[in-house]
């Protein structure tokens, strides 16, 4: 007779989303024309328990069109932000000497000159350089900074870089859990976690 062995249990990481229960739905009213975004439920409690479900996601947020001027407005807005600028460099009242007139005015042949320190000369001041410090603030319209997120967030969520998990509650509090744990699952050198 053969031997006949109940299923065995199925593997989180083998869970269809057809099968997988929803943790959180979305509460927020969505356009008819869109449905909300699923996206998979993480534990931070083992390496080897991944996915605990599925998540709603707003449409609105993660799945916007990518926009990748918005990315490059906002990236080069950050970095703008608080830049300044001490590049300095004198002018021809800054520079030291210079307060004779070279040679007479005519009679000589040569050019007029009134100062050694013009910036036509060697040695001179400097017409138009930089007079730090500089400041490169401005300010981007609130409606592009909040779509540069939302191009952030579509983008890393369409390239599994985006992971939601049910808790921040770990094992263990020490640092090298967490880099264990992002390294098992391969998770990139740099993870950000943000708790909302």
């Amino acid at each position: 007779t053969a031997l006949v062995t109940p299923n065995p249990p199925t593997p989180s990481w083998s869970l269809s989303p057809a099968l997988s229960p929803v943790l959180r739905r979305c509460h927020l009213p969505v356009s008819p024309a869109l449905s909300p975004v699923q996206a998979w439920v993480e534990s931070l409690r083992h390496p080897e328990d991944t996915l605990r479900g599925l998540a709603e996601l707003h449409p609105d947020v993660f799945a916007v069109t990518p926009r990748l001027d918005v990315l490059h407005a906002v990236a080069t807005w950050q970095r703008n932000y608080k830049r300044i600028s001490h590049a300095r460099v004198r002018t021809r009242a800054e520079v030291r000497g210079g307060g004779r007139k070279p040679w007479g005015q005519k009679g000589s042949g040569r050019a007029r000159h009134g100062s050694i320190r013009s910036p036509l000369w060697r040695g001179g001041g400097i017409a138009h350089g930089p007079r730090g410090p500089t400041s490169y603030f401005y300010m981007l319209p609130m409606r592009v900074r909040v779509l540069g997120l939302k191009v952030a967030l579509t983008v890393k969520l369409m390239q599994d870089e985006l992971h939601v998990v049910d808790t921040l509650e770990m094992p263990s509090s020490d640092p090298r859990y967490l880099q264990d744990l992002a390294r098992f699952r391969h998770w990139g050198r740099s993870v950000l976690i943000v708790d909302v």
